[in-house]
């Protein structure tokens, strides 16, 4: 049985893992950690310092603030910690990577197989189309989150920009008067609704365009992504790792 302490649990993405686990009988939540009340079937602390039970890894689900905190109690317990928030600052990202040398940390922008499959293919693809396509990114999100660019979106972008020789700019959205450059990877953040996630990458050429697309229609595929993840994470003593790792193509 794989004992996980979800951080984050009453969040939107909290709530579907605790739906989600529900059907795996090799798994269960510990504890969940969050500062707002609910009712999930397990006991909810407001502080992970407060937790003294049996755990074997950490799934965190919630806000970049609470990254330092993670990090030195994985680091006291010796357990694996698994990061599934977006907007980590270049200080944050440092501070995981140097920690991994001490205990086992996961992260990735976005837990979907179906995502990291699509981005496993742009390290194929790009290098083949650059020379004649222009690349673009939109992604679009619900009205309640935080950060643009998605990370998911920054995760796309970067696979892109490291398979190819040459200098890339990324270009955040596009106004006033100016011509597109050719190194230029545009990245464009709509937000409204509810929509739960969608990233395209468009190459454009003379003639002809490709899209590749991919579409979150619940949460729930995020859920069953963390859920791998913690199972990939047991036992891992110290390293970096991601998704990658876990689907192995």
């Amino acid at each position: 049985m794989i004992n996980i302490i979800l951080n984050g649990c009453n969040g939107r993405m909290g709530k579907a893992v605790s739906d989600t686990i529900k059907t795996y009988e090799n798994m269960k939540i510990a504890v969940g950690i969050d500062r707002f009340p609910g009712e999930n079937g397990y006991v909810i602390l407001d502080n992970i310092n407060d937790f003294n039970g049996e755990a074997d890894v950490i799934l965190d689900f919630s806000n970049v603030s609470s990254l330092s905190k993670l990090i030195a109690f994985a680091k006291g317990k010796n357990l694996p910690l698994v990061l599934c928030t977006t907007g980590y600052s270049s200080e944050d990202l440092k501070l995981i990577e140097e920690s991994s040398k001490e205990i086992a940390i996961f992260r990735s922008a976005n837990m979907s197989i179906g995502i990291n499959i699509l981005n496993s293919l742009l390290k194929k693809v790009s290098p083949l189309l650059y020379g004649d396509f222009d690349i673009e990114i939109i992604e679009k999100h619900h009205n309640q989150k935080l950060d643009a660019p998605s990370g998911t979106a920054l995760l796309l972008a970067d696979t892109i920009r490291d398979s190819l020789d040459e200098t890339t700019n990324y270009v955040n959205g596009r106004s006033g008067m100016k011509k597109r450059e050719k190194n230029d990877i545009g990245i464009h953040a709509v937000r409204g609704g509810s929509i739960v996630g969608e990233h395209e990458v468009l190459f454009a050429g003379k003639g002809e365009t490709i899209e590749l697309t991919h579409t979150a229609l619940s949460r729930e595929v995020f859920a069953v992504g963390a859920l791998k993840a913690c199972e990939f994470m047991k036992d891992k003593i110290t390293g970096l790792y991601s998704m990658d790792d876990v689907i192995k193509l």
